[in-house]
């Protein structure tokens, strides 16, 4: 049996077709694919805006960008890649991060407790880890009672919702963030994208994105004016006839991920390995997370990753708290008190989820998995 990664992407003829056709089109970089794509990105996901970038962490950037200010505080969430709160930093903010819920999403309410005791914090950066959406109703109070920016990384969870609200809608939220890596839900192999219902946000994401420069049609014919200090973030056409053709199959994608998910969490039922949290049909199910009391096992966490891989099973962590990076430690961070990041970091990790992972290869991973911990 072949190595069984964490993620995949999932590539078939159709989305092969697009690309060639592009290839063989007049436009490789920006045409006319990327402006269909946003438009179906958007439409998609019940927004008024959508800008495609070059990554997940540029859309992150350019959002940072549009909607804080140097200085501004923002509370955010230890688990998660680096990206989130390092935009924050790239816009010359401060991250102030809170502890996460059983759940693996930030504790809301912990939130609402430092916004209570300190009315100069300005923002909001929640992840909607795994595929599991934030609660909006929880956001929609915090955005009415305490007037901060809300940002939602859903790099995990394009196709997810809650209560009818889809991820990318930014109901309560300033703007929304996409990943379109080969591991997440839907690929451009690298690519990302921002959701806004603001005008104005949309306006200045569109500039930063491409140098921060404007031409209009008024202007000499080799005339362009640079307006502000921008970058090069733009997604090519070949990239973008790629999305148009995964987004098309996204929802079949996601039926997928969540039957994989609903036979894990039957495998499981009553054993000493925990899903994160009870299955959700609305949850996108980036990634699939169980939780283990290594402490109470003859098996540590590092052996059962070694022993895996040995076996062709490839398991991941997501994530290493964030301010407990080397980096984060050198800015004064690090010793915040996160019991449930820290029992989270020590017992969770990420079994394999992708469309194409067959049902024999996932009874395989069960079967070893129960062999390894001994559970029977």
């Amino acid at each position: 049996m072949n190595f069984i990664p964490y993620g995949k992407q999932s590539i078939d003829t159709n989305d092969i077709e697009a690309v060639v056709t592009t290839l063989e089109s007049d436009y490789l970089t920006t045409g006319p694919k990327v402006k269909e794509f946003e438009d179906a990105i958007a439409n998609f996901c019940d927004a008024k805006y959508a800008l495609v970038v070059s990554n997940g962490t540029a859309a992150l950037h350019l959002a940072s960008l549009a909607l804080l200010q140097k200085g501004d505080k923002v509370i955010t969430t230890p688990n998660s890649f680096l990206a989130t709160s390092n935009a924050i930093l790239y816009a010359g903010a401060k991250p102030l991060f809170v502890d996460i819920a059983k759940d693996g999403n930030i504790d809301l309410d912990l939130c609402e407790n430092l916004l209570k005791k300190d009315s100069s914090i300005k923002g909001l950066y929640g992840v909607s880890f795994s595929g599991n959406m934030l609660n909006q109703e929880k956001l929609r109070y915090l955005k009415e009672h305490y007037n901060i920016t809300i940002l939602e990384d859903n790099a995990h969870s394009i196709g997810a919702s809650y209560s009818g609200i889809k991820a990318g809608s930014c109901r309560y939220s300033d703007a929304s963030i996409f990943s379109f890596h080969p591991v997440k839900n839907m690929t451009t192999a690298e690519g990302g994208a921002i959701t806004t219902n603001s005008k104005e946000i949309y306006e200045k994401l569109l500039l930063l994105r491409n140098h921060g420069m404007v031409k209009r049609p008024d202007m000499k014919p080799w005339e362009y004016e640079m307006r502000e200090l921008g970058y090069n973030y733009r997604l090519t056409d070949i990239q973008s006839a790629l999305g148009i053709s995964q987004l098309k199959k996204l929802p079949n994608f996601l039926q997928r991920r969540r039957e994989i998910a609903k036979r894990y969490e039957s495998a499981f039922l009553g054993t000493k390995i925990q899903p994160l949290y009870p299955f959700k049909s609305n949850s996108a199910y980036h990634l699939y997370v169980v939780r283990v009391d290594f402490a109470s096992q003859k098996i540590s966490k590092e052996d059962l990753f070694n022993t895996l891989k040995a076996k062709g099973i490839g398991l991941q962590l997501h994530y290493i708290p964030i301010n407990k990076q080397p980096y984060y430690k050198s800015l004064g961070y690090g010793d915040e008190e996160m019991p449930q990041m820290d029992r989270y970091y020590k017992e969770c990790f990420s079994l394999p989820i992708y469309p194409h992972l067959s049902d024999t290869k996932q009874r395989y991973i069960i079967d070893t998995l129960f062999e390894v911990l001994n559970v029977r």
